[in-house]
């Protein structure tokens, strides 16, 4: 059956007709609104007719149609299937390869920095990183403490509210909130 083969004027005209006949109706029962809509999908086939788009779409159809007639029963075609499947395998299997290269990498050089971070350390056993960390993990000192002192010095009695950081304004926000709100 090719597109010449069927009347298409008649048949638009028909359900453009039959659907302003059925938007008539809506109207009356439901409204402007609804009304509108279907008036809008009913001039949607003779539209169609008129730009054209009929015979693109039948064009359209005859074509995938025949792709998948000629598809179903040939071997080439299917072959053609398996190679494509290879090369996605392949192309997703590169890509996990650098993937995992790049991790390793980044694995050696952490190493790497490690190795030369270790002469550094100090007669007491800590490094410079650790001597920073140390100072910044005592909460209640306001001065720090150099790392010698502070392994022999007691660890401070824990308070049982602990002042939050000044710099954490918007948990301040937070907390007031919900303060406000009992909670």
């Amino acid at each position: 059956m090719s597109y010449s083969s069927i009347a298409w004027l008649p048949l638009a005209a028909g359900l453009t007709i039959l659907g302003l006949v059925l938007s008539y109706l809506i109207y009356r029962r439901r409204g402007l609104r609804p009304a509108m809509m279907g008036v809008a999908f009913s001039l949607l086939p003779i539209a169609a007719y008129l730009t054209g788009a009929i015979e693109m779409l039948w064009k359209i159809g005859a074509a995938i149609g025949q792709f998948g007639t000629a598809f179903v029963f040939s071997p080439a075609k299917w072959a053609g299937i398996g190679v494509t499947g290879l090369a996605v395998a392949l192309f997703l299997a590169a890509g996990g390869r650098a993937r995992r290269r790049a991790a390793r990498e980044s694995r050696r050089a952490g190493r790497a920095e490690d190795k030369t971070a270790a002469p550094g350390r100090t007669a007491a056993g800590l490094g410079e990183s650790d001597k920073t960390r140390q100072l910044a993990t005592q909460g209640t000192a306001r001065t720090p403490v150099p790392a010698d002192r502070a392994a022999s010095q007691p660890a401070p009695k824990a308070s049982r509210r602990q002042a939050p950081p000044a710099d954490d304004d918007d948990m301040k926000d937070i907390e007031d909130i919900l303060r406000k709100r009992g909670i």
